[in-house]
């Protein structure tokens, strides 16, 4: 048969979309990561959720062989990071450090928030439990102990105010719940992250924070702040001379930390997810990266996708029953 210049051109088409079909899903399927990855960090630099995310960013960006780029987007209760980490590509490349505030307090108490905690995003590990510890400054708070803050509340209500990362966060229902244990009262100063909020204790211009031990530590370690009380189940090995708030107030059930986890946008590939948390896992057992972590006053858990997913609905539980008893309002 002969093949005229129209048949051959035909014939041609066929091959080459033939061929593009072929390469199609290869493309597609290119090994991951093949880009760098981003971690959205829904609070300020320099604050726990920032440091962590940096200290675990680098390890698995080693490891995968990739950048791994920490991005801050600050605002909002943490709405404004949260919000675009939950409308990202669900393709690996974006993930998110989120806290304690932003995935067990929010949902709890906002009514209305622009992401959905449990529907918007796919587990991958909690990273790390942080206690909090009550740090005073003791040049404008002249307490020594927790049962002295609560006789100096007591006898100036109102007249003390207490920092905190934000609106929502641990250093904010903390406090407020040991108000309500305590018949106390103190002002609300709130900051946007905790850089900002431990620097203006510091500086005394707030008088004390119930702040993680991961951003406290230095200026405890350096005389600035006086650490007088965790709100931990037990004294921390750290500072075996600082008393439980249970312990000391004789309140034997207060207890509260502070965490950090690792996110994925919902629909992410169930086996990005898997690594992912493989990844973290490792990070965390590298004796440099446990070091960095413990030195900052923070606990490396790591943990499969189910482990986190089920722990964050226990904490948002035990922290909607803390909004409801202390009648926490959002600012």
């Amino acid at each position: 048969m002969k093949i005229t210049p129209s048949r051959r051109t035909l014939m041609a088409c066929a091959v080459t979309a033939g061929l593009a079909c072929i390469a199609g899903p290869a493309l597609a399927q290119a090994p991951w990561p093949s880009k760098p990855i981003r971690i959205i960090v829904p609070f300020p630099a320099g604050g726990p959720t920032d440091i962590t995310a940096r200290v675990l960013g680098q390890a698995i960006g080693e490891s995968l062989k990739t950048p791994v780029v920490v991005e801050n987007k600050a605002g909002g209760h943490g709405f404004i990071g949260v919000g675009e980490a939950a409308k990202a590509p669900a393709d690996g490349y974006t993930l998110m450090m989120a806290s304690i505030g932003t995935m067990a307090i929010n949902p709890k108490l906002h009514e209305k928030i622009p992401y959905d905690a449990n529907q918007n995003f796919a587990p991958v590990s909690l990273v790390v439990t942080v206690p909090i510890v009550v740090v005073v400054n003791p040049q404008v708070l002249p307490v020594g102990t927790l049962p002295e803050l609560v006789k100096h509340l007591k006898a100036n209500p109102g007249k003390v105010n207490f920092a905190s990362a934000g609106n929502g966060g641990s250093s904010h229902l903390v406090p407020e719940y040991f108000k309500h244990r305590t018949g106390t009262f103190m002002t609300h100063i709130p900051y946007k992250g905790s850089g900002p909020a431990i620097g203006d204790v510091v500086a005394g211009q707030v008088q004390l924070m119930f702040d993680t031990l991961l951003t406290s530590t230095p200026f405890v370690k350096s005389g600035k702040l006086k650490m007088i009380g965790v709100t931990t189940a037990q004294r921390l090995p750290q500072y075996p001379d600082v008393p439980t708030v249970s312990e000391a107030l004789n309140m034997k059930d207060f207890e509260a930390s502070s965490w950090y986890a690792l996110y994925a946008p919902a629909g992410t590939p169930p086996d990005i997810v898997k690594r992912l948390s493989a990844e973290v896992d490792a990070a965390l057992k590298q004796p440099a990266v446990a070091k960095r972590l413990t030195d900052l006053g923070a606990v490396p858990v790591g943990g499969s996708p189910e482990k986190l997913a089920a722990f964050q609905r226990v904490e948002q539980e035990k922290w909607g029953k803390v909004i409801q008893a202390a009648k926490v309002k959002p600012d």
